[in-house]
């Protein structure tokens, strides 16, 4: 396999007709070819639990693509054609694969967060049009099964359970025995097309409206088939995969792309990442795998570069990181000291998961995602009046909104309605025509690095002047006891928004919040940059991937910014302040001391008037 080191070698591939480096372009095309030509190898190694003398249970290629077969054939059997959806509520282990590969091959998949409340997991059911359920059956170390029975009671449908040991619900059908059951090869021809939807990905995080990105199977081929050449993965890489499948990162950045060159991933328990001991013992779990290879977001990055290295890692080439922006610091840092090269991605759930890799055979380049896919076109155009301005590309070196094109973008959202915004021309029958605008403010070098600088909707607002948070955390990084620092805006009268700082500090560490406050100020890149305060947290809130989720400070920095607006209160006294997310409005609930009164409410109207958000006042004397 040749390897892509620079543009020059992208632009040699796309010399070549699109069919050479992808002849099958399906889910299933890719597995089916690796399992042909690496059918004794192992595909994956799922860890049952975090002691390191419990052997990992091996899934051979062949067994991996009798497996699909057979599921694909329950599915069928079950009535699943080829626009009906099987969703899935488990974690990251070989029968999710099983489920998630041949629902595509019988019809759609759709993956779902099982942390999410079981209202929100009913209207993506209804908005997917499932008509299969494939869950998690009770287990000591993930339970989902009352969140499984929550979600039944609102929408009740049929269900498959994935039993772990002999504890499973009765009346129930066990996924592994109905698998039993049917033939290993195809019963039936699926019939798969590129163009073919092959599942739904929700998006766009955890309130508000349903959005579904849909998936073609030509999606899903494109960033499975060309991400190896960029990461320098063959079939003799070991990696360690602990996202959960329905995140992009779990299914294709680091799971179809492994499949489809005869690579082995490592799962690691049924928790994942979320597994304590497992962290604990990380790198003895690396050295007894041969582990090459690291996926991470930089939340993972920093849990491993404060936990000691007790075992050989000399095997491990290189760690991949993405989700969030990568801090240089936390790079230089995680190289330095671990002698194991970082490298940078840049991916999104409406295009299969990948925009840009920063290819493991050329340097780091600080502040870059890396260089586009072949046969893609990504730019930087002007963003104004809230929209990407398609027909004004920005000059290298020039920030601008990130948009792009190719065979990885989705058609776009299940309910054409959220399309708005997101994606711009048609779907259809003019691929040139149809971008997807990706929110990322950013620019393109000279020698086609993409350089993510944050997001339209996260760039802090000080007057007319723009912060860019990225650069200023990357200050904070740079002191010794902060391991991660998150920056976010809180509301201020005069200025619209101030600058404030979430940090945690790496283990034994002490230091008072003005002080830290007060050693970085002089490193931020511009005086209106400097947070107005600093706020040390015992954990940064994450998103089910370990990404940092800025909503939830965002709103701790409202509720912070309101106490302290709201001190010495006359006649309310106690007075609580607690903020909420309401469909992607921000609504402030105060609890005031006493009855009702109404100089109390005058005079917190008269204090928040400049306050440009929703604001609900109780007493608890009422």
């Amino acid at each position: 396999m040749s390897f892509v080191a620079s543009l020059a070698d992208i632009e040699a591939l796309e010399a070549q007709a699109y069919a050479r480096w992808v002849p099958v372009p399906t889910t299933y095309g890719l597995i089916a070819g690796a399992a042909a030509r690496f059918a004794g190898r192992d595909a994956l190694r799922f860890l049952p639990d975090a002691a390191l003398s419990t052997p990992p249970q091996r899934v051979s290629y062949q067994t991996l693509l009798e497996r699909i077969h057979q599921a694909a054939n329950l599915f069928r059997a079950m009535g699943i054609g080829a626009d009906d959806t099987v969703a899935i509520l488990a974690p990251n282990m070989p029968e999710t694969h099983y489920a998630l590969w041949g629902a595509q091959v019988a019809g759609r998949a759709c993956p779902i967060n099982y942390l999410l409340q079981p209202d929100h997991i009913a209207a993506l059911l209804e908005a997917a049009g499932a008509k299969l359920i494939v869950a998690l059956a009770p287990n000591a170390e993930l339970n989902l099964w009352p969140t499984v029975q929550q979600v039944l009671a609102l929408r009740p449908l049929p269900v498959l359970q994935i039993a772990v040991g002999d504890d499973v619900v009765a009346g129930v059908p066990v996924f592994q025995q109905a698998l039993q059951a049917q033939a290993v090869t195809l019963a039936f021809d699926p019939g798969l097309q590129a163009d073919r939807v092959a599942a739904c990905f929700h998006t766009g995080g955890t309130t508000g409206a349903p959005k579904l990105a849909l998936h073609t199977h030509g999606n899903e081929a494109h960033t499975s088939a060309f991400a190896p050449r960029y990461y320098g993965f063959d079939e003799q890489t070991v990696e360690v995969n602990g996202f959960p499948l329905f995140h992009v990162a779990g299914a294709f950045v680091y799971g179809l792309a492994l499949l489809s060159v005869g690579a082995i991933q490592v799962l690691p328990t049924l928790g994942g990442m979320r597994n304590a001991a497992f962290v604990q013992r990380y790198w003895r779990f690396a050295e007894r795998e041969g582990v090459t290879a690291l996926a991470c977001v930089p939340t993972i990055l920093a849990t491993l570069l404060n936990t000691p290295v007790d075992a050989d890692i000399s095997r491990i080439r290189v760690a991949y990181t993405g989700g969030s922006p990568l801090p240089g610091e936390l790079a230089a840092q995680f190289e330095t000291r671990l002698g194991i090269p970082v490298r940078n991605i840049l991916g999104m759930t409406e295009c299969a998961g990948l925009v840009s890799i920063e290819p493991a055979a050329a340097p780091r380049v600080v502040g870059s995602t890396g260089l586009r896919l072949p046969y893609t076109d990504v730019r930087a155009v002007r963003w104004r009046d809230g929209m990407a301005q398609l027909g004004e590309n920005c000059q290298p070196g020039e920030t601008g909104v990130i948009v792009l094109r190719g065979p990885h973008v989705s058609p776009g959202y299940s309910d054409p309605a959220r399309n708005a915004g997101m994606f711009a021309g048609e779907p259809g029958a003019c691929p040139e025509a149809h971008w997807l605008v990706s929110g990322d403010l950013g620019h393109i070098d000279a020698a086609g690095y993409i350089h993510v600088t944050g997001r339209a909707k996260d760039v802090i607002i000080r007057g007319a002047h723009n912060i860019d948070p990225a650069l200023v955390e990357e200050a904070f990084l740079a002191h010794p006891a902060v391991a991660l620092c998150a920056v976010v805006g809180e509301p201020d009268a005069y200025a619209g928004e101030l600058p404030v700082a979430f940090v945690t500090l790496k283990p034994g560490m002490r230091v008072e919040a003005q002080d830290l406050l007060q050693a970085v100020a002089p490193q931020v890149y511009e005086r209106p940059a400097v947070p107005k305060r600093v706020t040390v947290i015992e954990a940064m809130p994450v998103t089910a991937i370990g990404k940092v989720f800025k909503p939830a400070l965002r709103l701790q920095a409202v509720q912070i910014k309101l106490a302290e607006m709201l001190q010495g209160l006359a006649g309310g006294g106690c007075v609580a302040v607690r903020a909420e997310d309401r469909a992607g409005r921000t609504v402030v609930v105060l609890q005031l001391a006493g009855r009702d009164d109404a100089s109390v409410r005058d005079a917190v109207r008269e204090r928040l008037a400049a306050i440009a958000l929703a604001v609900e006042l109780n007493f608890d004397g009422d």
